[in-house]
C-alpha cells in the first residue's frame, strides 16, 4: 500500500480558494474510481507550516502511470485544473510505501 501525497504552493491568499478547488478535483477522480478517497489539508494560515501551501493525498495498492489507457480525464475535470493553474505557484508529488509490520 502506497501513500501519495501532492503539495501545491500557492499565491499568497489563495489557499483556501486552492482548497475548495483541489477537494473537488479529488472529488472528481473519486466518482470516476480513479483515486481512492483523497483529504485535503493546509498549513500557513491558522497553523505553522509552509504558508500558501495545500495537499492532497491518499492510498493506493499499487502505483500506476496517470498516463495509462482508460484513465482519461472529463473536460469538467481539466477545467478545475485550468481553475488550480491560475493560482498555483509550483507543485510537487511524493511517494511513500505505508508499514504494515510485516
Amino acid at each position: 500500500m502506497f501513500l501519495i501525497r501532492r503539495s501545491f504552493k500557492i499565491q499568497q491568499g489563495k489557499a483556501r480558494e486552492a482548497a475548495e478547488i483541489i477537494t473537488q478535483i479529488g472529488r472528481g477522480y473519486e466518482s470516476l474510481d480513479q483515486r481512492r478517497p483523497v483529504r485535503v489539508y493546509l498549513s500557513g494560515t491558522t497553523v505553522p507550516g509552509p504558508a500558501d501551501t495545500v495537499y492532497m493525498e491518499w492510498t493506493e495498492e499499487a502505483l500506476m502511470s496517470a498516463y495509462r489507457e482508460g484513465n482519461e480525464a472529463p473536460d469538467w475535470l481539466l477545467d478545475l485544473f485550468g481553475k488550480l493553474e491560475k493560482i498555483q505557484i509550483s507543485t510537487e508529488i511524493e511517494f511513500f510505501e505505508m508499514y504494515s509490520g510485516q
